[in-house]
């Protein structure tokens, strides 16, 4: 386990002064959680950590190279939307999975998320998926001022959970996770924390979703 490195970690004075830098005018502050080294593995057998007691894993756990797996959500106006036929389909799309965002280790991911890409939300699509209600996403949406990402809900029955091994069962949250897939729909970087408390490497997640975004664009320049 190593801590945030960059921008992660902050004092109150950088935090406030990042933020007025930032594209919007959020004024969130960035606190010192650790980021995870590694990651666990999704799915039915695997286990992730939570205040140092073990969480099973279930469901049919997704990998590198797989393909992004048809599972209905709900939009912050609770209509259902194929997670393969987002807005972004067609582009890379960074998938930011969190257990909740009414706790400060999530909104911090999801605040990262929005307001550190350093562009790459131009280009591509950022995506947030947790069990909260639609309508508590849309409220936290709009009280962090978040408007570059798109909120997906799997409160309804879980089954984002269960289709990408993510679902952690008791207490009925998702693992903590980032994942990153490129126009094809083929999951190119996943990192799932092996500790509830950790946040995913944000940053590395961002420079797999550049490279992807700089191949695509040569190849198409080639044709």
């Amino acid at each position: 386990m190593r801590f945030i490195r960059r921008p992660y970690a902050l004092s109150s004075l950088g935090a406030l002064v990042l933020a007025g830098c930032s594209a919007g005018p959020s004024m969130f502050l960035y606190k010192n959680y650790p980021v995870a080294e590694g990651s666990a593995t999704a799915g039915d057998g695997h286990k992730v950590l939570s205040k140092g007691g073990p969480l099973s894993l279930s469901g049919n756990g997704i990998k590198v190279g797989d393909q992004l797996r048809s599972v209905k959500l709900a939009q912050p106006d609770n209509t259902l939307v194929n997670l393969t036929d987002t807005a972004g389909k067609g582009k890379v799309r960074i998938i930011s999975v969190v257990p909740s965002l009414d706790t400060k280790v999530c909104e911090q991911q999801t605040h990262y998320l929005s307001e550190k890409n350093k562009g790459l939300d131009k280009m591509i699509e950022l995506i947030t998926v947790s069990i909260d209600t639609p309508f508590a996403q849309r409220r936290f949406a709009d009280e962090a001022n978040i408007a570059n990402v798109t909120f997906l809900s799997d409160f309804r029955n879980a089954d984002f959970g269960r289709t990408y091994g993510l679902l952690l069962k008791d207490p009925h949250i998702l693992a903590r996770a980032v994942m990153v897939v490129d126009a094809d729909n083929t999951v190119r970087h996943l990192q799932i924390s092996p500790d509830l408390g950790q946040l995913p490497d944000m940053d590395d997640a961002f420079q797999v979703a550049r490279k992807l975004v700089t191949t695509s664009g040569e190849t198409l320049s080639r044709k």
